[in-house]
């Protein structure tokens, strides 16, 4: 019914089924993962008004009892979601519906992902850990930013007050200040409205 996946890794399919309604893959070595996906195999629906509520859980380096944070869910309507799991903070676990169902590794480095098939209402009001989302934000607004960023602490490293410049009929001098006017101009419709790039 589920299917994880994790970069690097092959495709689980073959996820425990500690309750009717819950499974469990083993996530060996999770210190190593940033991502993981959890996706419906397409073999079995959810049944109607239902969807899968999407757990984490990794052993509390102090305890070594598991620690369960909701990541997020999937359904019918959007069957597969990526999740960032390299941020998550140990000890900081949620209430769960996992209980000790689980079966919980010996190994410290064995995490496990934990899907609990709920009511759509009921996953409407859940909410997930925050670092757990993955950035939206498009990856070439990501490359601009960085460039701009990079472009102007070169630029700044060049400054030199009026004091200190020597006069060179060669050279052309822009204030600093016009071109981080300029870059916050630039982030603030960027932040109105992250598409006019693309128009």
């Amino acid at each position: 019914m589920f299917g994880c996946l994790v970069a690097g890794r092959l495709v689980q399919t073959d996820a425990v089924q500690v309750a009717s309604d819950k499974f469990v893959f083993n996530l060996p070595d999770y210190e190593n993962v940033n991502h993981v996906v959890v996706f419906m195999l397409g073999t079995v629906p959810f049944p109607a008004g239902m969807g899968g509520a999407v757990y984490f859980s990794f052993p509390d380096p102090a305890s070594g009892a598991p620690v369960w944070q909701l990541l997020g869910f999937i359904t019918n309507d959007k069957p597969s979601a990526i999740f960032k799991i390299s941020g998550l903070k140990a000890g900081e676990g949620g209430a769960h519906p996992f209980g000790m169902m689980a079966s919980s590794s010996s190994s410290p480095s064995v995490a496990q992902v934990g899907v609990s098939v709920e009511a759509l209402d009921q996953l409407a009001q859940q909410i997930p850990v925050s670092s757990a989302v993955v950035s939206t934000v498009d990856s070439f607004l990501q490359f601009t930013q960085k460039m701009l960023d990079s472009l102007y602490n070169f630029a700044s490293s060049f400054a030199v007050s009026q004091a200190q410049m020597t006069p060179n009929p060669t050279e052309t001098f822009i204030p600093s200040s016009c071109i981080l006017k300029w870059y916050e101009n630039f982030q603030r419709r960027m932040g109105q409205n992250p598409n006019f790039w693309k128009n």
